[in-house]
């Protein structure tokens, strides 16, 4: 279980932190889908921030429990908001692509908690 908790927690943080890292740089295949969303290009450091730190909050979570569940949940709270961004704004396959991050966020917390 330990095992399986570290290397989803580190490919969690990974995708998570790619994620992060293609919103702070503005990639076009992440900026274009918050533009049909309607999300707010002021929100887009702020969100790309949280992810961030999320990822972050997963690998320290190795060392400290608390911060890495606090930060599995922050993280599937934030991709349930943009799970329902997309639904809001009827883009409704759209919604697969945040589940994707989505359920990593879960896996590494059902794993925490199992510890």
């Amino acid at each position: 279980m330990n095992v399986a908790y570290h290397v989803v927690g580190i490919v969690a943080a990974l995708w998570i932190g790619f994620s992060s890292y293609s919103l702070f740089t503005r990639k076009a295949f992440v900026t274009d889908s918050l533009v049909q969303y309607g999300v707010p290009q002021s929100w887009w450091s702020w969100l790309a921030l949280a992810k961030g730190a999320g990822a972050i909050g997963l690998l320290i979570g190795f060392a400290v429990p608390g911060l890495g569940v606090a930060a599995a949940i922050g993280l599937m709270l934030h991709f349930l908001g943009a799970i329902l961004t997309t639904l809001r704004a009827r883009a409704y396959t759209h919604a697969a692509y945040p589940a994707l991050y989505l359920v990593p966020a879960v896996a590494v917390l059902a794993l925490q908690l199992a510890r």
